[in-house]
């Protein structure tokens, strides 16, 4: 099997291989700098919580509409947002914790969401709200996915030094206005937007996956924050298209390979990164030993 059939060929041959590279690429370039922030912010379990909330939403789309994308994304749309709102309120009117209230309406959220397809669809149409449908994606999914993905990476570049000053010093940012509580807020729609247009390629379970393994993965070998949203950016769509050819040539699902692609990035990260990596930790407790040796030696002359 020579290189063209192993790595281009399919992409070249198909076009629902194009478009799902196409699809695949687009949520990846937005998502990865998004996570970035979530990791910074602490905030890692949000993004799980968020994709959860979006399925009682796309639930009601589907039972009133069917497989229509409009519907399911303006469901999902609705109902993330409202869920980051009233998880937003209870945190602030209540001792519990944000990342407590988001947990609870994840979990009340799934269940309703499940439940709610479950009424009208088959196992089939269940599995495709969960696990998306990177390889048959259609032209409006597609358009979504790039539009908001284009939006998401103009309003990142707006809110850049307000967003890295609150996970740096959110304190000051309150002090000083507004300005850190708009740029949560806009934060948040535009975490509910990428969701909303992921689940249409990798499903409400696992386009959280593409956010933050390349987010966390990128930690390893970059400090700027800059930095590490390109590399996320570049390492989800690594992952994608790795993903894709793993499905096409081993006949397995694609948004699971995706996943799974982006989590060995993620591990190798973890092993062999340069800021923090497990191999660097390594050296430098046996350097620490060494010298604590020498200068014990040094000291019993």
């Amino acid at each position: 099997m020579d290189l063209w059939h192993l790595l281009a060929q399919p992409f070249v041959e198909f076009g629902f291989m194009r478009r799902a590279l196409a699809g695949a690429l687009a949520l990846a370039f937005a998502a990865g700098p998004l996570g970035v922030f979530l990791v910074l912010r602490r905030l890692s379990l949000m993004g799980d919580a968020m994709a959860h909330a979006i399925l009682p939403g796309v639930a009601v789309g589907f039972l009133t509409a069917g497989l229509s994308m409009t519907a399911m994304t303006l469901g999902g749309l609705v109902t993330g947002v409202a869920v980051a709102v009233l998880a937003g309120l209870v945190s602030r009117m209540t001792p519990l914790r944000e990342d407590a209230s988001f947990a609870a309406f994840y979990l009340v959220s799934l269940g309703l969401g499940v439940l709610l397809v479950s009424l009208k669809g088959t196992n089939m149409d269940l599995i495709h709200v969960l696990f998306g449908t990177v390889l048959g994606l259609g032209d409006a999914a597609l358009i979504l996915v790039t539009v908001v993905s284009s939006v998401t990476l103009l309003a990142l570049a707006a809110l850049l030094r307000v967003l890295a000053m609150e996970c740096l010093d959110p304190g000051f940012l309150r002090a000083e206005g507004r300005a850190g509580a708009w740029a949560h807020i806009g934060f948040l729609l535009l975490l509910v937007l990428n969701l909303v247009a992921g689940f249409q390629v990798l499903g409400t379970l696992m386009v959280v996956g593409i956010m933050m393994l390349p987010a966390t993965a990128a930690r390893f070998w970059a400090r700027p924050v800059g930095a590490q949203m390109a590399l996320a950016a570049a390492l989800g769509a690594l992952a994608s298209y790795a993903g894709l050819l793993v499905s096409y040539h081993a006949d397995v699902p694609a948004s699971p390979a995706i996943i799974l692609s982006a989590g060995v990035l993620h591990f190798l990260s973890v092993a062999f990164g340069p800021h923090g990596g497990v191999l660097l930790a390594l050296r430098e407790t046996r350097a620490r030993r060494a010298r604590l040796l020498q200068s014990m030696k040094e000291g019993g002359r």
